[in-house]
């Protein structure tokens, strides 16, 4: 093997096994580490050049209405618009609540409920009249031959305005229907007639009653006779 001058020797090429050969001390070399040449590293690399900026656009919303709209490109607009102060948001006004107009109907509604509160209490002052006493007298204490009796019913009151209820009721059993009589406000005093006619001859003792029904149960009688030969 020959060395050649100024660098080190050449590495000898590697020859294959022969399964046929009879040498069984033949191995393969390998090279050490400082027989391979590697390209050496530049002394003075140059720094890698910086990435441009990406530009950037900017809007001027600044110029007074009409003008035309100016487009800034740069790497220093950024810094120009964060020191550009902020408008502040605009303050909602809330609008105040419609007020609530009245219904149509509620006017007569209500007309509605003081009538029906009027009829009330004008029935129930109407039943407060004051009964003082109850009396029933006859024109006549005898009757004759075909003659018609007149009864007479007396109501004496307070004074206070009222309705009274009552009937008639004969001793022949008989008997009238209710009947109402108004009392006005300052009348003391009702006065209530009956009829009651006879015909035909014979004698008979005859009662009319008048029964008092409201505002309070109240009755008087009196008596006559027919006598008729």
């Amino acid at each position: 093997m020959t060395i050649p001058d100024g660098g080190p020797p050449a590495p000898e090429p590697l020859r294959p096994s022969r399964p046929d050969s009879g040498d069984d001390e033949y191995s393969a070399t390998v090279l050490a580490s400082h027989w391979v040449q590697r390209p050496e590293p530049d002394p003075d690399p140059a720094p890698a050049p910086a990435p441009a900026p990406a530009p950037t656009v900017v809007v001027d919303t600044g110029a007074t209405p009409g003008d035309a709209t100016v487009l800034r490109f740069g790497p220093g607009v950024t810094a120009a618009i964060a020191r550009r102060p902020h408008p502040a948001p605009p303050t909602l006004v809330t609008p105040p609540a419609p007020r609530r107009r009245p219904q149509r109907h509620a006017l007569p509604a209500l007309a509605l409920v003081a009538a029906v509160l009027f009829l009330f209490w004008r029935q129930h002052s109407a039943s407060e009249v004051g009964v003082r006493e109850v009396s029933v007298t006859a024109a006549r204490e005898t009757l004759g031959c075909d003659t018609t009796a007149g009864i007479v019913g007396v109501v004496r009151t307070d004074g206070r305005p009222g309705t009274l209820s009552y009937r008639w009721v004969r001793s022949d059993g008989t008997s009238s229907d209710v009947r109402h009589t108004t009392v006005a406000r300052g009348q003391r005093q009702v006065r209530i007639e009956l009829l009651w006619s006879f015909q035909g001859p014979g004698r008979h003792t005859a009662v009319a009653e008048l029964r008092l029904l409201s505002p309070e149960r109240r009755s008087a009688e009196v008596g006559f006779v027919y006598d008729c030969p």
